[in-house]
């Protein structure tokens, strides 16, 4: 029997598309901007390690809130609003709104570099796919118009490496997992997760980082977006010759 052809290649966002870190740095910054402006008390009884103890100990109580994490943000801060002396009705309300100021913030990214013209010449050839563990929406950025599908964490009610969520994605497109590859920096959420779930796995490794281990390596790596394109085709050649 000859080898399947690769047909879908699923991406994780957040530090393989763009960098994250200034971009959940300045979306906390936003929102409690928002909220000292609200709820004076709340800045005073509770700092940014304040909140992040408070998300804590509600994962602790609640450890399905892993895969929620949104939610799990409003919560923590409808409780501390509720700590601070706000009715029931003002704490939910005001926990939404500041998460909305904090989620629209989240998506002000910039793409690394390539990654656009990456996207666009992969979606010519495969169908494009996003699995992602965090809470940003593709299809609130111009990338979106990329992607055929989106899953999140908190619409698969799992998170990567659980081999549920590649599981999704092989639903949803309609194909095998030999017919796939996930892209991914992570090395046990995206590559170990990946194989895992009989996919192949491609590392953004643009530190160029030995690799990590202890699970088996990515079949392919690389650096920058421009030599994507390239890693996936022969991924294909040697699928054909293997």
């Amino acid at each position: 029997m000859s080898a399947r052809r690769l047909r879908l290649v699923t991406f994780d966002l957040d530090d393989t598309l763009w960098d994250v870190r200034p971009v959940l740095v300045h979306a906390e910054a936003a929102a409690e901007a928002w909220l000292r402006e609200r709820c004076a008390p709340l800045a005073e009884r509770f700092d940014r390690a304040a909140m992040a103890a408070l998300r804590m100990r509600l994962l602790a109580e609640r450890p399905a809130l892993r895969h929620h994490i949104s939610e799990l943000r409003r919560e923590a801060t409808r409780l501390a609003l509720l700590e601070c002396g706000c009715t029931a009705t003002d704490a939910a309300a005001l926990a939404g709104e500041a998460f909305a100021v904090f989620h629209a913030a989240r998506h002000r990214v910039q793409p690394f570099d390539a990654v656009e013209d990456c996207l666009e010449a992969l979606s010519g050839r495969y169908l494009l796919g996003v699995l992602t563990n965090g809470n940003a929406d593709v299809y609130r950025l111009p990338l979106g118009r990329f992607f055929r599908f989106a899953l999140r964490a908190e619409s698969v009610g799992t998170s990567k490496p659980d081999a549920a969520h590649f599981h999704a994605a092989l639903r949803e497109a309609g194909v095998a997992p030999a017919e796939a590859v996930h892209v991914g920096d992570h090395p046990e959420h995206d590559i170990e997760g990946a194989l895992g779930a009989g996919l192949r796995a491609v590392w953004f490794n643009p530190q160029a980082r030995p690799w990590p281990g202890p699970g088996p390596a990515a079949h392919a790596e690389f650096g920058h977006f421009r030599d994507l394109p390239a890693r996936l085709g022969g991924l294909e050649a040697d699928q054909a010759t293997g």
